[in-house]
């Protein structure tokens, strides 16, 4: 049976052990969902949590901090210990808080001080501007030029990075380093082991940004001595829109003093002495700000019970077996029209898959005419994400064949070719 076929696909799927989850998922009507890395889908386990967490609100009012089902007051906790398997850390380096920009500002306000020769912040050019954004304002807090101490390590291609120029660039004038764990972009999942290892030995601050691996890719981050870790909850791991992130800290630096103290951080049983001297927590809770968004936060008790009964390295494995698909479908079946496929072709890539085009923004707008939701990113990117838990082998042999329909018969040409307000 050749392996691109439709058969085969239904072959695959009835191997499949996890197609039982895809039920738990409300998977959008007559649509294959494409997108679950820019914002996964609701599962009937997170909805339940929401409505147990609203009808909490709705009984116990105040009471609902200490009493119920999930007690409000350490639902940050009770939710790191649960994360802290995906990303590798130990369930005191792991607090749920805040949002992916908000923990980075917190981690590098907390870690990079410039100080001697040691002055510049090292990134990377093709990072998620919002990371940019953030390191050149903690730059210009501390009186410097991000033009001058903001390095971004070059990409060769502009979709990937070579782990050695990183290296090269970890000279002795650079106090911190934030880097990408998978390129938003390009899928392409950087060796963190590696680059955490050149950091230590140069005696430097290293953190990652977690959003596009965390869920998709196993993490071993206290193994690998990492420093920090930031991420967000909505992609992979299903938390909803605006899902509260999460933030891991190395117990190395328990007791470092918060850059942005908030009440959130203090000890849990001092928290309420309305002291003006504050107790900063013991673990990674130490570097909460405000108070947690409950609401926001009750999805992720739901969501993670799929996590903690799979595992992530059979997720892993489902994931990359999807994508293995996908390019092989896509080898066999859109050669003749000019995509270019911009992610690692090895089990380097994350969970998503990036095809190039010069029409990429109409063949997205097509893509969602005909039944498939992509995402699309400036300025060729067509972003296809088949995850593990909801997405079946049929769905991208489906995929493929409605992207080649739409080639076949210039369906594109129908649309302009500009990005929505939302890519």
């Amino acid at each position: 049976m050749s392996s691109n076929t439709l058969e085969f696909a239904k072959v695959l799927d009835q191997q499949d052990s996890f197609a039982p989850y895809r039920e738990e998922f409300y998977l959008p009507l007559e649509k294959i969902y494409m997108d679950g890395n820019s914002l996964g889908l609701l599962s009937k386990r997170a909805e339940t949590k929401l409505f147990e967490l609203v009808d909490t609100w709705k009984t116990l009012a105040i009471d609902g901090w200490t009493e119920g089902m999930h007690p409000w007051y350490y639902m940050a906790e009770q939710i790191g210990d649960r994360m802290a398997p995906l990303v590798g850390g130990k369930k005191s380096e792991v607090i749920a808080t805040g949002s992916t920009t908000t923990n980075l500002h917190q981690m590098v306000s907390t870690f990079y001080r410039p100080l001697g020769k040691r002055t510049k912040l090292l990134a990377d050019e093709l990072n998620f501007p919002s990371d940019i954004y953030a390191l050149q304002s903690q730059i210009r807090v501390q009186g410097l030029d991000p033009e001058e101490h903001l390095i971004r390590v070059k990409s060769e291609d502009g979709l990937t990075l070579d782990e050695k120029r990183i290296i090269e660039a970890m000279t002795e004038d650079v106090a911190l380093i934030v880097l990408p764990s998978v390129l938003y972009r390009s899928g392409q999942v950087l060796d963190m082991k590696t680059l955490t290892q050149a950091a230590k030995e140069r005696d430097i601050i290293i953190g990652f940004d977690l959003s596009h691996s965390v869920g998709s890719v196993p993490h071993a981050l206290h193994e690998w001595d990492v420093d920090f870790a930031f991420w967000c909850t909505y992609k992979h791991l299903n938390g909803g829109p605006g899902s509260v992130g999460g933030l891991f800290v190395n117990e190395r630096h328990f007791g470092k003093k918060a850059g942005l103290a908030g009440w959130f951080g203090s000890d849990k049983t001092k928290q309420f002495d309305m002291n003006h001297t504050m107790t900063a927590a013991t673990d990674a809770g130490a570097y909460q700000i405000g108070t947690p968004h409950i609401l926001s936060l009750a999805p992720l008790l739901g969501s993670l019970e799929m996590f903690e009964e799979l595992g992530m390295e059979r997720i892993r494995e489902k994931s990359l077996k999807l994508t293995s698909f996908m390019l092989s479908c896509i080898d066999n079946e859109l050669g003749e029209y000019s995509f270019g496929i911009g992610n690692p072709l090895d089990d380097s890539r994350g969970g998503h898959l990036l095809l190039q085009h010069k029409e990429a923004a109409r063949i997205c707008q097509a893509l969602k005419a005909q039944g498939v939701v992509p995402d699309f990113r400036a300025p060729d990117g067509i972003r296809l994400a088949p995850v593990a838990l909801y997405n079946s082998f049929e769905d991208v042999w489906q995929t493929v064949q409605i992207l080649k329909k739409i080639m076949q018969e210039d369906v594109y040409k129908q649309f302009s070719n500009e990005r929505g307000v939302v890519a």
